[in-house]
């Protein structure tokens, strides 16, 4: 059949339109392996906005097994053809998408998934992994050089992930930059308590088992989520505020008179909400284990952990995080001095608020005890480097820049500056720029110099 000249016309007019529809809808797409961030490019994963985990963890301290499901509900950020999820030496027995099988490969910590079906952009999904295995712990010069992750202990297991090891016992976009809610629910031998984020909603047992589940209904970064598992004494109460505390101690650390970890978490967590703003979660506390392996302690949302039964000084560091680190995360990991840095200053603040020591003598004693030519001097604060992230100098010479910015801005913008900070992006993730910007928007000066010398500059500040 042989069409006339206005019907190919017609056609054609119409073929070009289709043309242009289809080229109009993005193709689906795989996701990014990482986000990019420079110290961890393939940390985290690119396509989906994680939104709530469910962890389904089971692990049995006599063979060191840990058998899990974990369920993310995420939504596509593009159209996906397939997605990766971060997952450190365990095995993939199934994985499934919107409760169907979906194809998966693996590539060193990298799991890549293919749904039957493409995901649409701004469409929510959920992704299933089943999987299992005997976890190891990070080891390297990142964390004092100590391991850190999932680390066995005598009758348990102590987990403390910063900065990548969430990815070590449960499949995740493991960046603080992506954060969800989660249920976290831990299956332990009868005796040993699993003790984890948030609330705890319910714990029994039976059998030979003792089921425990929390919910941590503040968005959390992976490596904040721990399914801590041993014996211990919990003492729960309120803060005299009101805030709901759970501290869980070692008995093996019972006797230890050093400090009552209790009442010092009690009253900071009050302090620290008169001077950095509310607290930003449903409950605060300790997990205070038997791991002298560790030698560290470490945020945990809610609950920070500690290796041992640490000093007042270590608990007010850990309870400040819970606003500088928790709440307001890092954009990237070169901006760990707004943690480290924070949480540093917070100890000079408690000592200050106890009347042994102002925060410009803590200044003083941490400037002159470091000659011009000590190597402290030559991180640069604001991007130390991934081996070096945990460096003296981020926590120290960051506490020395908040003072600095203290006493350019006087104490009124300052104490103004601290729960504007938090409100503004509670949460959330920032940046130093972030900071430089709201401290020069409070105090109306301009504060490039002071920035520039201490934190980008290596080398000894003039004072």
């Amino acid at each position: 059949m042989r069409l006339s000249r206005s019907a190919r016309l017609a056609a054609v007019a119409t073929a070009a339109a289709a043309s242009f529809v289809i080229a109009a809808a993005p193709a689906p797409v795989q996701g990014a392996p990482g986000i990019g961030d420079p110290y961890f490019p393939e940390l985290g994963n690119g396509g989906f906005d994680a939104r709530h985990y469910d962890l389904d963890v089971a692990y049995n301290p006599d063979t060191d097994r840990l058998d899990g499901v974990t369920t993310l509900t995420a939504r596509a950020t593009q159209n996906l053809s397939s997605f990766d999820l971060d997952l450190q030496k365990l095995e993939v027995a199934r994985v499934e998408v919107n409760g169907r099988n979906a194809r998966f490969t693996r590539s060193g910590d990298e799991i890549t998934i293919t749904p039957r079906n493409t995901l649409p952009k701004g469409r929510e999904f959920t992704v299933s992994v089943t999987y299992g295995g005997i976890p190891e712990a990070l080891t390297g010069p990142i964390v004092f050089g100590s391991d850190y992750g999932w680390m066995k202990t005598a009758d348990g297991v102590f987990v403390a992930c910063e900065p990548n090891a969430a990815s070590t016992w449960f499949p995740s976009s493991d960046h603080p930059s992506d954060k969800a809610t989660y249920d976290i629910r831990i299956k332990a031998p009868k005796g040993l308590t699993g003790v984890s984020n948030g609330r705890l909603v319910s714990t029994y047992d039976k059998g030979a088992s003792t089921y425990t589940h929390w919910r941590e209904s503040r968005p959390m970064a992976t490596y904040l989520a721990t399914a801590t598992i041993g014996k211990f004494d919990v003492r729960t109460g309120r803060t005299p505020s009101g805030i709901p505390i759970y501290v869980a101690i070692d008995p093996v650390l019972a006797n230890s008179n050093s400090v009552d970890v209790y009442a010092v978490t009690a009253a900071a967590t009050d302090y620290w909400s008169k001077l950095f703003g509310p607290y930003p979660f449903e409950e605060t506390g300790a997990i205070v284990d038997d791991m002298p392996e560790a030698g560290f302690s470490l945020e945990v949302q809610s609950k920070p952990a500690y290796s041992a039964v640490r000093n007042e000084s270590t608990i007010v560091h850990e309870l400040a995080h819970q606003w500088f680190g928790d709440s307001v995360s890092v954009a990237q990991w070169k901006d760990i001095w707004l943690n480290e840095g924070f949480a540093t200053y917070a100890q000079w603040l408690w000592a200050e608020h106890q009347g042994t020591r102002s925060a410009h003598d803590s200044f003083l004693a941490g400037y002159d005890s470091r000659p011009a030519d000590n190597a402290f001097w030559q991180t640069v604060v604001a991007d130390p480097q991934r081996d070096t992230m945990f460096a003296s100098a981020v926590y120290q010479r960051g506490a020395m820049t908040l003072q600095m910015l203290r006493e350019r801005i006087g104490d009124t913008a300052f104490f103004k500056l601290l729960p504007a900070w938090t409100k503004l992006h509670r949460y959330g993730n920032a940046d130093t720029a972030d900071f430089i910007r709201l401290a020069e928007k409070i105090s109306g000066r301009q504060l490039d110099d002071l920035f520039r010398t201490w934190l980008f500059t290596p080398g000894k500040p003039a004072l």
